[in-house]
């Protein structure tokens, strides 16, 4: 995955709150077709925009925004290893 490429949110409460939207909405559009046919539908859209796309984008961005500012990546002779960051790396990478 490319670095300018990112899925996580600000916080974890934000991106659970977005999970519980997101997956509320697609369940509740499959739930509600016997009941409201096929308008229930409509609430895929509103379910797929909180997951930014789809629940594996929110399930990587769940990881990421539970391991920003804690690993960093370095590379060194085409190797690529995550350790953890110090105390200032932490620092930095705070929004």
């Amino acid at each position: 995955m490319s670095e300018g490429r990112s899925f996580a949110s600000t916080s974890l409460t934000r991106h659970l709150v977005r999970g519980v939207v997101g997956f509320g909405a697609l369940i509740a559009a499959v739930a509600l077709i016997p009941v409201t046919g096929p308008v229930s539908l409509l609430l895929v859209v509103p379910g797929v925009a909180a997951l930014r796309g789809c629940p594996t984008c929110w399930a990587i961005g769940l990881v990421q925004t539970i391991s920003m500012g804690r690993l960093r990546r370095s590379c060194a002779d085409g190797v690529c290893t995550l350790e953890p960051a110090g105390k200032r790396d932490y620092e930095a990478a705070k929004p």
